[in-house]
């Protein structure tokens, strides 16, 4: 039986399918002062709730844990728009999307978890439906290296953080309300530092509230209690879902097209997610 805690996980990768379409809604806004816009939204809504359940004791955290949640949280996503700026999107994105993978692989070498060979098999098979939906005319150039460089560091970085939030099973969830707040004020920092600043719309808005109440809010919740209680292993070939799942919603908002490779690339990607489910 798939624990709750591995089923929360779950919750925080079907968030993530609606990033890119949202992105897309709020496509106006430069990503570093999207970036802060959005995790400033999760900051007030989990603050809030903290507050309301007077649990803002559990912004009290040793340097490490704070160190922990907003390198993870604010370091993937400044690494992640960086290989999104420095090199072509469609590698870019290929490369980062090796963190599923690590995640598996780190669960053993850091977590000493056992990896059965459907486990293994699973992830194969993930990884295959993600190359073939990100990798169609892929190819590597040299004067892209510091964005691919990015891209690895990126993958390093999320696989690490989700892996690692084992070790910080002590500190609450509640903890990732703060992290959010302090990735919103690095984020912001570097909008100003680095980009205009652009005055959304209401549409706009309503996007950005969106993706902070869910894939860049909401979300680290829910992968908080997958990760600190619940089955990496599993949390880990699942989420090749993600990319299969986003552009399936592209599809239906009219952003992309559908067409046999991402039919092929959704059935490799539920071949895996069952296959590793019953490792």
């Amino acid at each position: 039986m798939i624990r709750p805690a591995t089923l929360a996980g779950g919750g925080a990768i079907v968030l993530w399918a609606f990033l890119g379409l949202l992105s897309r809604a709020a496509a106006s806004i430069p990503p570093l002062q999207l970036t802060a816009m959005s995790f400033a939204v999760a900051a007030v809504l989990g603050l809030g709730v903290l507050l309301a359940r007077g649990r803002l004791a559990d912004l009290r955290q040793a340097p490490l844990a704070w160190g922990h949640g907003v390198g993870g949280l604010f370091g993937f996503h400044a690494l992640y728009f960086a290989a999104l700026a420095w090199a072509p999107a469609a590698e870019a994105n290929l490369i980062n999307y090796t963190w599923p993978l690590l995640i598996v692989l780190l669960s053993a070498v850091l977590l000493g978890m056992r990896l059965t060979w459907k486990h293994v098999a699973g992830t194969v098979l993930g990884a295959a439906g993600c190359v073939l939906l990100l990798g169609g005319g892929a190819h590597l150039t040299a004067g892209a290296l510091p964005g691919y460089l990015a891209a690895v560091a990126s993958s390093v970085t999320w696989a690490t953080y989700s892996v690692l939030s084992r070790r910080f099973a002590r500190v609450p969830t509640g903890a990732v309300a703060g992290f959010c707040a302090a990735s919103a004020v690095l984020a912001a920092a570097s909008h100003f530092a680095f980009e205009p600043t652009i005055t959304p719309d209401g549409s706009t808005w309503l996007a950005v509230l969106a993706m902070g109440l869910g894939p860049v809010g909401g979300a680290f919740f829910l992968w908080d209690v997958g990760m600190k209680r619940g089955d990496p292993r599993l949390l880990g070939t699942l989420a090749y879902a993600t990319p299969v799942a986003s552009t399936l919603l592209l599809c239906a908002g009219g952003f992309a097209a559908f067409g046999t490779t991402l039919l092929a690339s959704a059935v490799l990607v539920a071949a895996g997610g069952l296959v590793a489910a019953r490792g």
